[in-house]
C-alpha cells in the first residue's frame, strides 16, 4: 500500500462516507487537533516508567482514534465500522479522575506547568485537548456531530490535568505553585 495517493493535491481530503473538504475545514482542524494530542500523548508514553499511567494513557489514545473517526463522519453517515463516543466512555474518565485524585495533597491554589518530564508533556496535552474542544465546539455550530465528543473532550482536559500532577506525584517532585505578583 502507497503512503501517498495524490487525491489531496488539491487541498481536499476525503471524509468518512467519501464527500471531500477542504484541509482547512472546521471538521479537519477539529479531528486534525485531536490527532496532535494523541501524538502529544505518545511523547507522555516515552517519558514515563509508571505502568498506571501508562496503562490509562493507552486507553486514551486508542479512545482518541474513535473521536477523530467520529469527528471525520459527518452524522448522516450511517457505519458500523465509525463507532461513536458512548457516555460510558465519559463516565470511564470521571473515575480515573476520582481513582487519582484521591491519591494526591489537595490542591489549594493555581500551579505551574511543569515539574517532571511527564507532568510537563501532560499539561501542555491538556493544553491541546482543550484547543480541540475550541475547534469540536465551532464545527458543532456549523454542522451536527457527536453528541458526547465534545463531553469527552471537557473530562478528558480535567483527567490530563490530574494526570499531570499524578506524574510529579510519583516521580517525588512536588507542583509549583503560581505566585501571584
Amino acid at each position: 500500500m502507497k503512503i501517498y495517493t495524490k487525491t489531496g493535491d488539491d487541498g481536499t481530503t476525503g471524509l468518512f462516507g467519501g464527500e471531500r473538504v477542504f484541509k482547512d475545514a472546521l471538521r479537519i482542524e477539529a479531528y486534525g487537533t485531536v490527532d496532535e494530542l494523541n501524538s502529544v500523548l505518545g511523547i507522555v508514553r516515552n517519558h514515563n516508567d509508571d505502568e498506571k499511567l501508562s496503562t490509562i494513557l493507552n486507553a486514551i489514545q486508542n479512545s482518541l482514534f474513535e473521536v477523530g473517526a467520529d469527528l471525520a463522519t459527518p452524522m448522516s453517515i450511517k457505519n458500523d465500522y465509525i463507532k461513536r463516543l458512548q457516555v460510558s466512555e465519559v463516565e470511564q474518565i470521571e473515575q480515573w479522575i476520582d481513582e487519582l485524585d484521591d491519591k494526591l495533597p489537595e490542591l489549594t491554589n493555581f500551579i505551574l506547568p511543569g515539574g517532571s518530564p511527564s507532568s510537563a508533556y501532560l499539561h501542555l496535552a491538556r493544553n491541546v485537548c482543550r484547543r480541540a474542544e475550541r475547534c469540536t465546539i465551532s464545527l458543532s455550530k456549523e454542522e451536527p456531530i457527536g453528541k458526547v465528543v465534545i463531553q469527552y473532550l471537557n473530562r478528558l482536559s480535567d483527567l490530563l490535568f490530574v494526570l499531570a500532577r499524578y506524574a510529579n506525584f510519583v516521580a517525588g517532585i512536588p507542583d509549583t505553585p503560581w505566585i501571584r505578583k
